[in-house]
């Protein structure tokens, strides 16, 4: 099983757009590549830990690989966008791929750099290996699963 980060504005949507697709296996929300121990949303609310709102997502890469589940989040971010996604401003907000093992970094950058051209502006996505993760909350885990008609400012039809 491999894995990956991913931060695409608020993390309620992105968990629920990635446990639709095939071969993922798990998920859950919660704050990555911060500068404090054991944030709260209330504290990263405030711009000041440092923190992303992020997916933690495992997959099964026999069932779909890094790249192609790079193309997905692609569908569902404006890589071009500094600290906002839909209409959340602030930079828990960013975009960001936080990856474990070093040799997915070759994959991400190839990814980027094919892709950068389709978009007017450059892409701000943010690429590092994972610092830290911290899991969110409980009742933000599986939100719109909780709460079907919640806030969600991604098509989760997009798949």
């Amino acid at each position: 099983m491999k894995k990956i980060v991913l931060a695409g504005g608020c993390f309620w949507g992105v968990e629920a757009y990635f446990k639709k697709i095939h071969g993922v296996k798990n998920t859950k929300v919660g704050y990555s590549n911060g500068h404090t121990k054991d944030p709260t949303y209330k504290e990263v609310c405030t711009s000041i830990t440092g923190y992303a709102e992020v997916c933690y997502i495992e997959y099964d890469e026999n069932i779909i690989n890094l790249n192609n589940l790079l193309k997905k989040f692609f569908r569902i971010i404006d890589p071009t966008l500094i600290n906002r996604q839909g209409p959340d401003i602030g930079s828990q907000y960013r975009t960001g791929i936080y990856y474990y093992e070093d040799d997915d970094l070759d994959i991400i950058n190839t990814f980027i750099d094919q892709i950068k051209d389709n978009y007017n502006k450059k892409i701000v996505t943010e690429v590092d290996k994972i610092n830290n993760f911290y899991e969110a909350e409980e009742y933000h885990q599986n939100y719109l699963d909780k709460n079907p008609h919640g806030y969600c400012h991604i098509d989760l039809n997009n798949i």
